[in-house]
C-alpha cells in the first residue's frame, strides 16, 4: 500500500508540474512570439487572424524542467534519461526544421538517427501473428524497426494536423491510451518522462484548442509525436501503438494517394459566411466530413477526437501481441 501512493503520488507530481509550468508561461510566450512577428495565419478563420507558431518549444522545456525538480525527489530508472535524449532530439530538429529547409532525403536520414539511443531498451525482438506464429526479427528489429517506428510516429503526428486543438488533442488522447495501457501492465517505472510530456500537452492544448491563441509548430508535433513513437516502442506495445495510430495511417495513405494522382497541392480550405468549412477536396482525413456535410471548424475536429478515441479504446483492449 505505501508503495502504491508513493508511486500516485510522483505520477501525480510529474504530470501535474509540467501541466502548471505550461499554463504560467505560455501567456508570455505568446506575447514574445507575437512581438517578435513569429506569427502565421489561421486560414479557417474570417478575415487575417495571426496566431504566433512554435509554441511546442514550451513543451520541451517544461518537461526538462519537471523532470529535473522531480529527480531532487525521486530516482528516474535509466530508460527515462534515454526516452527523454530521443524526445528532445526531435525538438531540437523540430527548430531545425521551423528554421530552414533541409530537404527531405536529409530530414529522414537525420530523424532515423534521432531515436538511435533507444536501440538497448527495445523491449522486444518478436512478434505472434496469427495463423502464422512467432516471428524472430533479431538485431533487425533493434537496429531497424525501433528507430524507424518513432521517427514514423512522429512525422504521421506532424502531419494529422490543421485546424485549431486538433494535433494536441489527438496526440493526448493517444498518450492517456498508452499510459492507461501501460498501468493495466504494471509496467511505468522506464516511462516516467512519457507522463511529463502528456502533462505538458495538455496544459499546452487549453491554449491551442479553438479558438486558438498560440500553435505549436514542427516543434510540438516532432516532440509529442516521437514520445508517442519512444513510448510504444519501450512498452513493446507495437500493436495497440499501430491501432491507436489507425486514424493517422489512414491520412497518411490518403496523402499518398493525393500525391500518387497528381492531383493539384493545396493545404488549406477556407470558411463559409455561416462560419461553416469549405475544403477542396475529401483527400484528407479531417476534409472527409467537412467535404461532405456542413460543419464548424471546432465541430471537425470533434468528429477527429471521436475517432481517435474509438481507437484508443480499441488499442487499451486489444491484447498485446508482441512477445
Amino acid at each position: 500500500m505505501n508503495y502504491i501512493y508513493w508511486q500516485t503520488l510522483q505520477i501525480g507530481l510529474v504530470f501535474l508540474l509540467p501541466f502548471f509550468i505550461i499554463l504560467i508561461t505560455t501567456p508570455y510566450l505568446i506575447q514574445k512570439l507575437t512581438e517578435k512577428g513569429t506569427v502565421v495565419k489561421d486560414y479557417y478563420k474570417k478575415g487575417n487572424k495571426m496566431v504566433p507558431t512554435g509554441g511546442g518549444i514550451a513543451i520541451m522545456l517544461a518537461v526538462l524542467f519537471s523532470m529535473s525538480i522531480n529527480s531532487l525527489f525521486y530516482k528516474f530508472d535509466a530508460p527515462n534519461y534515454v526516452a527523454l535524449n530521443v524526445i528532445m532530439l526531435f525538438g531540437l530538429f523540430g527548430i531545425l526544421d521551423d528554421m530552414i529547409d533541409i530537404g527531405r532525403p536529409a530530414k529522414l536520414v537525420l530523424m532515423y538517427y534521432c531515436s538511435y539511443p533507444l536501440m538497448q531498451y527495445a523491449a522486444h525482438s518478436g512478434m505472434l501473428l496469427p495463423w502464422i506464429g512467432h516471428i524472430e526479427f533479431g538485431i533487425i528489429y533493434s537496429q531497424l524497426i525501433v528507430p524507424t517506428f518513432v521517427l514514423v510516429t512522429a512525422n504521421l503526428v506532424n502531419m494529422h494536423s490543421g485546424f485549431n486543438g486538433m494535433s494536441s488533442g489527438l496526440s493526448f488522447i493517444i498518450l492517456v491510451s498508452l499510459l492507461i495501457k501501460s498501468l493495466m501492465a504494471g509496467s511505468i517505472d522506464n516511462i516516467i518522462a512519457i507522463i511529463a510530456v502528456a502533462g505538458a500537452t495538455l496544459g499546452f492544448h487549453l491554449f491551442e484548442r479553438y479558438p486558438s491563441r498560440i500553435f505549436w509548430g514542427n516543434i510540438g508535433s516532432l516532440t509529442v509525436g516521437s514520445a508517442i513513437g519512444v513510448l510504444i516502442v519501450m512498452q513493446g506495445f507495437i500493436l495497440s501503438g499501430f491501432i491507436m495510430l489507425i486514424p493517422h495511417t489512414v491520412n497518411f495513405l490518403m496523402y499518398v494517394y493525393w500525391r500518387f494522382k497528381k492531383y493539384p497541392q493545396v493545404k488549406f480550405g477556407r470558411v463559409r459566411e455561416d462560419g461553416t468549412l469549405e475544403v477542396p477536396n475529401p483527400l484528407t482525413l479531417k476534409w472527409v466530413l467537412p467535404y461532405y456535410r456542413r460543419v464548424t471548424e471546432r465541430q471537425a475536429t470533434y468528429a477527429m477526437y471521436a475517432v481517435t478515441v474509438l481507437f484508443g479504446i480499441i488499442g487499451i483492449l486489444v491484447p498485446e501481441q508482441w512477445i
